[in-house]
């Protein structure tokens, strides 16, 4: 369950970059608050902090959740493998962000990082001499 917990802790990882990325501080300061609700302009330029906030909070719970059963060093590496991998599809998927062929060899090797941190759990592989 503690790796569920870090995968969903990737995903609000990834939402909370993209909110980072659309947010503008000076616009979310220069909001007239008495007029507000007289148009969305507000809630549009609100939205990315509001979703900072959330998905920021929601990272930090379902993290620290995983972290208690999986180790530290092994919960980060898969998190943040994990979110970088999400980054990059979302900004080539939906951003149309160019890339090239050696992105997805050097996104492999991370994946294969990932996946072997999970399946072997953080564990030095022992040899077993027969």
């Amino acid at each position: 369950m503690a790796w569920l917990y870090l995968f969903i802790a990737s995903v609000f990882e990834i939402g909370w970059t993209f909110c980072i990325k659309y947010m503008d501080v000076k616009k979310i300061i220069a909001i007239q608050w008495l007029q507000f609700f007289n148009s969305t302009d507000g809630i549009k330029i609100l939205a990315p902090l509001l979703g900072y906030i959330i998905f920021g909070i929601a990272n930090i719970i379902f993290f620290s959740i995983a972290i208690k059963q999986i180790p530290m060093a092994t919960a980060m590496a898969v998190w943040f493998g994990t979110a970088l991998l999400g980054v990059t599809i979302v900004d080539i998927l939906v951003f149309k962000q160019p890339y090239n062929l050696m992105q997805f060899v050097y996104f492999a090797c991370i994946l294969i990082g990932v996946v072997g941190l999970k399946t072997n759990n953080g564990q030095i592989v022992k040899i077993v001499k027969s």
